[in-house]
């Protein structure tokens, strides 16, 4: 009975992704969709290779299969045959609320070829909100007329005022260790025109990248970081959030939120537990993950205060993806949940709240979102 009222309060709880960008928008062949099953190589898979002999290709085949109209572990071909029956429109209409999230947070940042966040929420059945990349907003400001410091000041302002919160790829652009202090604006101007020189294109000037993240701290909203795992122009060394301690020492109270987290999902928690701003999740790493998402989602739970994790599924491209990371962490939760209820170490009801705080509870209170009751539910 208990088993039973666990996992039927996981499967009807509403989620807020609270990290993922758009799903894609016009059809592509077989071999874009593999690729998209593979997070760190950023070049064509081998020609033996295939997306599909992945943990993330079989959690497809056994998870989106079904909404499909397939039998779950459907063989590879059988399930492209079927998904290139639809259109990617089609395809996000049937996953997006099959995923039973009520509001999605849409890192806005590398928008090419997938869709807006009015298509995402049009197509969800649900709402939308957007979260600025900062290194995007140096990009636009390289780009502008006038001194770089305002044009980024100002950029940053107006975007931010009707966004969720901001972001940074700073893993993917030198990493966390080193200098993250706040530059002067000497060093700021003299870097920018070094910049521009250039064409003003993939910012890695680490002055500049400083420059963003103090500024992301004024505007105060929830400061989103990639931390580990990522495609293989993110140095995983580097991106290890205990080189961040420092620099978190400096946020005052702007909310620092770690995504993805592997494989320093542990060390994420330390964080979470030494720092009252910061919070993690699981995302991109627990689509590919697969089969051992449970595990994961298990060690999210060790240190980190339950009132700091927070749900995100980092889908993008595939439809598949967005649906994918809700069904995998209900999934990995009940797996992890249910051993601690039965083994007499936690309370059923202890149980469920902590679903309710991790599936939209902390993400409403992080990023000021309303929750009407009656929205709580699939």
């Amino acid at each position: 009975m208990t088993a039973a009222a666990l996992a039927e309060h996981i499967a009807g709880v509403r989620l807020i992704d609270q990290h993922m960008h758009g799903c894609w928008s016009a059809a592509g062949d077989r071999a874009r969709f593999e690729n998209a099953l593979n997070e760190a190589n950023t070049e064509p898979l081998a020609d033996f290779d295939s997306g599909f002999d992945t943990q993330l290709g079989f959690a497809i085949r056994a998870h989106c299969a079904p909404l499909l109209g397939l039998s779950k572990h459907a063989e590879p071909r059988d399930y492209w045959h079927r998904r290139n029956q639809f259109s990617e429109a089609e395809l996000a209409q049937i996953f997006l609320p099959a995923a039973g999230v009520s509001d999605w947070l849409v890192d806005t940042g590398y928008a090419e070829g997938v869709a807006d966040i009015g298509h995402v929420a049009d197509w969800s059945l649900g709402r939308a909100h957007e979260v600025v990349r900062l290194e995007q907003v140096a990009e636009q400001a390289a780009v502008s007329p006038g001194d770089y410091a305002s044009e980024f000041e100002r950029i940053l302002s107006e975007r931010a005022a009707g966004a969720a919160g901001t972001k940074s790829i700073l893993a993917y652009r030198g990493g966390f260790d080193g200098d993250l202090t706040e530059p002067s604006a000497t060093e700021v101007t003299v870097a920018a025109a070094r910049w521009r020189d250039t064409g003003g294109v993939r910012l890695t000037d680490r002055v500049l990248l400083r420059y963003g993240l103090h500024q992301a701290l004024r505007v105060g909203k929830p400061l989103q970081f990639h931390v580990g795992f990522g495609d293989r122009e993110c140095d995983l060394r580097k991106a290890n959030p205990l080189y961040l301690r420092d620099f978190l020492r400096e946020a005052g109270e702007t909310p620092v939120v770690l995504l993805h987290c592997y494989p320093y999902e542990r060390e994420a928690g330390y964080l979470a537990q030494a720092f009252n701003n910061v919070y993690l999740d699981g995302g991109l790493s627990i689509n590919h993950l697969g089969a051992r998402a449970p595990a994961f989602i298990a060690r999210l739970l060790e240190l980190a205060p339950f009132r700091k994790i927070v749900y995100s599924s980092d889908g993008f491209g595939p439809a598949e993806l967005h649906y994918l990371g809700a069904a995998l962490w209900r999934n990995g939760i009940h797996r992890a949940l249910s051993g601690f209820v039965d083994n007499g170490d936690w309370s059923l009801a202890d149980a469920m709240r902590v679903v309710d705080l991790i599936a939209y509870q902390n993400a409403a209170r992080l990023y000021r979102l309303a929750i009407k009751d009656e929205g709580t539910r699939v």
